[in-house]
């Protein structure tokens, strides 16, 4: 499964694309409000950051069909052609995917809760679906029930559409939709962090230098190796 990272913090992008392999950000209206400053700025300060060849995953913020078609044709055009238009799922945004996918553009379906929104946006011409999986088990839905249904749903169709869930509060639930067949996922910062993160891979570390220095001091392999 490909990992994109979910934040417009430009200190997290920095550290885990540096360090993680990740494909890409993604973005919304939320996380850029919630850094503040000029959103356009940090979203070329984002592309600078991943380069050109990962993908960059912006919302429209327009409502009507044709401010949409503009906005994301403007978006593409500043930010790259590896940048995927989101767009909300509902009819005018439907209508929105079917025109920019037949234009070329990228464009990912968000804010999805059901397997028909999925069918129905992959059917338009979307790049990526996004379904929200805390949100849905919110609901009292099942979010990674859901994402298994897309996954049947496609594989069955032979559509391009792409699964990238989103909207994750533990990394189990990352784990979980993995294993139900999902393409792609987005994580944010702490989720990313819990990934790798275990108390016994610590002590075993901590137990390997322990022995290593007990028998061999301050010398490693590599000063060893080189003489």
């Amino acid at each position: 499964m490909r990992i994109l990272l979910d934040t417009a913090n430009l200190d997290s992008i920095r550290y885990f694309n540096e360090y993680y392999p990740i494909e890409g950000v993604t973005t919304n209206p939320t996380i850029l409000a919630r850094e503040g400053g000029s959103p356009v700025e940090m979203l070329k300060e984002i592309r600078k950051i991943i380069g050109d060849k990962k993908e960059l995953h912006i919302q429209v913020t327009e409502t009507e069909y044709d401010k949409i078609i503009e906005e994301a044709k403007t978006m593409v055009s500043l930010f790259g052609k590896n940048t995927f238009v989101k767009i909300p799922v509902s009819d005018v945004g439907l209508k929105a995917t079917k025109a920019l996918s037949d234009m070329g553009y990228g464009v990912t379906v968000t804010a999805v809760l059901t397997a028909a929104q999925a069918m129905i946006a992959s059917c338009a011409g979307a790049s990526y679906v996004a379904p929200y999986i805390s949100r849905s088990e919110n609901l009292c839905a099942d979010g990674v029930g859901t994402v298994a249904e897309i996954a049947t749903i496609f594989k069955s169709s032979g559509t391009k559409t792409q699964i990238l869930a989103a909207s994750f509060k533990t990394a189990k639930e990352v784990l979980d939709v993995a294993v139900a067949g999902c393409h792609s996922a987005t994580i944010g910062s702490t989720i990313m962090r819990m990934l790798i993160a275990h108390t016994t891979t610590d002590t075993s570390v901590l137990g390997f230098r322990r022995d290593w220095e007990e028998a061999f001091g301050d010398k490693t392999l590599l000063g060893l190796m080189k003489g």
